[in-house]
């Protein structure tokens, strides 16, 4: 059959270790024979973002800009333990908060539900979808040791030279120091790109956070949400029969624990970082969640929401099989071409990725699928246990079938 044909490039970020072996192959077995892809390509991986001062990371992220939509694959932020094992010159910042920092988006994030895996919460019957801000906190955060005792102070110069000063703590041994920041203007496009989403999915947006400890920070993102729905959204929701509503975060948790799903949770950074994973794991797996980031002046990030394999990685380079599973990253390929393909006007890019998602999930109901997945099958056919390529490559058999 005639391959697809593409005209703007996807800007294509490669990644590390186990995900980044899924990648190429997620590529040769999947995407290749059926499209003649276009991309531009940016090496994430930890060995070239050391040797370039981790200015490829930047230019991949300006690169989204300019093209409008980009996939990316799992990347490491290394720790103490990578700098030993990578000989890193600098302990480099997560690239993923380095892109966000730059699109200043939103990362929307919900369970690829499977009819023969049921959710670890009883109650769950609808994906629920994480609305994770992606700018700020710790992702950006400054940081250091204290050496011993001393004064730690916060202090903010204006630029009429006024001056705010307040002391955080009197340290009388060795610590630690953090200092965290977040703009107006970068809560107020997460709220809005969250009160946007949940009108165009027609489901109710719940918001958490921690206003009554931290009353300054926290209170800013309740109060910023409620100005921007009470002056914007309050008349939408009611007419489309959906609610907005605040709590604290830990009354949300507990709410959604014993909720049936189907609604929107906006998080703050590091909150929706742990509860996407949380989330994910609940229905089914981490690799099986899609991920988009969604930037105010309607760029796209597609990514794997999950981590890069390490262990398998390790195994795969001893010449092991591994049995990985590979639907996010497969999802974050899908939906890349499925928004080029809109933004593009080329249908046939959408149509492709449908098929695309389609087939890998008939391969999971057939009994066919990865490690992961097997211990929480509950279909009338037995597992079937297969490799990362095996299972790629069942899906292609049926992706050929589909598109004949």
């Amino acid at each position: 059959m005639e391959k697809i044909k593409m005209t703007t490039p996807l800007v294509e970020m490669d990644g590390d270790e186990m995900t980044r072996i899924l990648w190429r192959s997620i590529k040769d077995e999947l995407i290749l024979p059926f499209v003649d892809l276009k991309t531009e390509y940016y090496d994430l991986g930890l060995p070239n973002r050391d040797a370039t001062g981790d200015q490829v990371t930047m230019d991949a992220a300006l690169a989204n800009k300019k093209y409008g939509v980009s996939v990316k694959c799992a990347t490491i932020t290394p720790n103490a333990q990578r700098m030993d094992e990578y000989k890193l010159h600098e302990m480099w910042k997560s690239p993923n908060g380095t892109i966000r920092a730059v699109l200043d988006g939103t990362v929307f994030r919900a369970p690829i539900m499977i009819d023969c895996i049921k959710p670890a919460v009883r109650s769950w019957k609808k994906p629920i979808t994480i609305a994770r801000h992606a700018y700020g906190d710790v992702y950006k955060c400054t940081e250091f040791r204290v050496p011993g005792p001393g004064r730690a102070e916060l202090r903010f110069t204006g630029e009429d030279g006024s001056k705010q000063e307040a002391v955080i703590y009197d340290f009388e041994c060795p610590g630690v120091l953090q200092g965290s920041y977040n703009k107006d203007s970068s809560i107020a496009s997460f709220a809005r790109s969250c009160f946007a989403y949940a009108l165009d999915a027609k489901q109710d947006l719940w918001f958490g956070a921690k206003d009554t400890i931290s009353k300054k920070y926290d209170h800013t993102f309740k109060d910023i949400f409620q100005e921007i729905y009470d002056a914007e959204y309050k008349d939408k929701f009611e007419a489309a029969g959906i609610t907005y509503f605040y709590s604290l975060i830990d009354d949300i948790v507990a709410r959604v624990i014993r909720s049936e799903g189907g609604f929107i949770w906006a998080c703050k950074n590091y909150d929706g970082d742990v509860m996407s994973d949380m989330v994910s794991t609940a229905f089914g797996s981490l690799a099986m969640m899609t991920s988009v980031l969604v930037s105010p002046d309607a760029n796209y990030e597609y990514e794997a929401a999950h981590g890069t394999v390490t262990r398998h990685y390790y195994k795969y380079l001893k010449g092991e099989e591994t049995s990985t599973n590979p639907v996010a990253t497969l999802f974050a390929w899908s939906g890349a071409l499925r928004k080029r393909g809109e933004l593009d006007g080329i249908d046939a890019l959408g149509r492709f990725a449908d098929a695309l998602e389609k087939a890998t999930i008939d391969t999971i109901e057939s009994g066919v699928m990865t490690g992961d997945l097997c211990a929480m099958w509950e279909g009338e056919t037995p597992a079937r246990k297969v490799t990362s390529l095996q299972f790629l490559q069942e899906i292609r058999s049926r992706m050929e079938q589909a598109l004949a």
